[in-house]
């Protein structure tokens, strides 16, 4: 029979292809797994835990990695090591981040009448020095926190515990996109840190068709996507240079191909689904940007010309007040987020750096509108 009856559907699990779903076996990552268990292990003797910085592109598995490790550390029962996972998208002040910690050091919430910051941080440390247990925590996204000030004071605070609370061990795994993450924090900071960089590189084409094969393994039914199917959600997914984007334009296609009533996702399934795809992919970019950020996207995309960084720059001042670093630091993260590139260019007095677009300017202006 070629249609579906009204009852059938061509996934077996549809969370699988979801963001925040967590496979059993992270491929292709075994490298750094191994790093961030290794730089775990001191804990497990109630030493302090190497302090580490997990660093990469968005979709490559740094907050997979962290979330599989810290499960494994729940799992097995592990009592004298608190792991915390903090998202800094959602959880982007100093407070906020410290009532995660409570919860996770306390067993419940924080009351909701508030407590002051001060009584709050003793007493989590009171608790950790009682139990004799070694804080972990893992700040994700934690260059989208709203200030690089809110940023230090929270590594700052969770690394001197020591210093105020005799006893007390506690660890930070920073997690970002911005590769140059370590030059944006103070002296105080960078004076307890030391932390171990541990990069994740993007997926490469083959590797990014091997994690989605398996997820349509796991996904769909049998015999409802080919693998030259997933071979083009790859290749369109490498050039996004966001996994995500392949897990959704997954989905999307199986219902679409449901839509139809069919027993298959065909090829043009794939293709209507990854416009739509490549929109909520841009849409999740644009929220991670503040004011600055999109008015600085809003001028690379409003011209044709390919810019090189010192002629932005100059027409930014124009506009805007900063100094280069901050121009350059505000370039960065749009690189990592991957709707620019920066390519060096050759020119008669040396090397300088391009600005590429990677989207069509109707396409990044209409996402833009949309944060107006």
């Amino acid at each position: 029979m070629k249609y579906l009856s009204w009852d059938e559907t061509l996934f077996r699990n549809p969370e699988v292809f979801d963001p925040e779903y967590l496979p059993e076996e992270l491929v292709f990552r075994e490298q750094q797994l191994n790093r961030i268990s290794s730089n775990i292990k001191p804990a497990l003797n109630r030493s302090r835990p190497v302090n580490m910085l997990c660093l990469g592109p968005p979709g490559t598995g740094k907050t997979s990695s962290i979330k599989l490790i810290f499960k494994e550390i729940v799992e097995s029962e592990i009592q004298n090591l608190v792991p915390v996972y903090v998202n800094c998208q959602l959880v982007n002040s100093n407070q906020g981040i410290f009532a995660k910690i409570f919860e996770k050091v306390y067993g419940y919430p924080l009351p909701s009448y508030g407590v002051p910051f001060p009584k709050l941080y003793a007493s989590i440390l009171k608790k950790l020095a009682e139990s004799e247990k070694v804080l972990i925590v893992a700040l994700d996204d934690v260059n989208l926190l709203l200030d690089d000030k809110i940023m230090n004071e929270a590594i700052y605070a969770i690394l001197k515990a020591h210093e105020e609370v005799e006893g007390v061990k506690t660890g930070v795994i920073a997690i970002g996109t911005d590769l140059k993450l370590a030059a944006r924090l103070d002296s105080r900071v960078g004076s307890i840190f030391h932390p171990d960089e541990i990069y994740f590189p993007p997926y490469g084409e083959i590797e990014i068709f091997e994690i989605l094969k398996k997820r349509c393994e796991l996904g769909f039914y049998q015999g409802a996507i080919e693998d030259e199917v997933i071979e083009k959600v790859a290749e369109l997914t490498f050039e996004a240079g966001d996994l995500r984007v392949g897990l959704y334009t997954l989905k999307m296609a199986g219902m679409e191909a449901e839509r139809r009533g069919s027993r298959k996702i065909e090829l043009d399934d794939v293709l209507k689904s990854f416009e739509g795809s490549r929109k909520v992919f841009l849409r999740k970019c644009m929220s991670m940007l503040d004011d600055l950020e999109r008015e600085l996207l809003k001028e690379i995309y409003s011209t044709d010309e390919d810019l090189t960084t010192g002629e932005l720059f100059e027409r930014f001042l124009e506009k805007k007040k900063l100094s280069y670093t901050k121009f350059y630091n505000l370039l960065s993260k749009l690189e990592n987020l991957r709707v620019i590139d920066l390519v060096f260019k050759s020119l008669k007095k040396g090397r300088t750096r391009v600005i590429m677009r990677r989207f069509d300017s109707e396409v990044i202006m209409g996402a833009l509108r949309e944060f107006k």
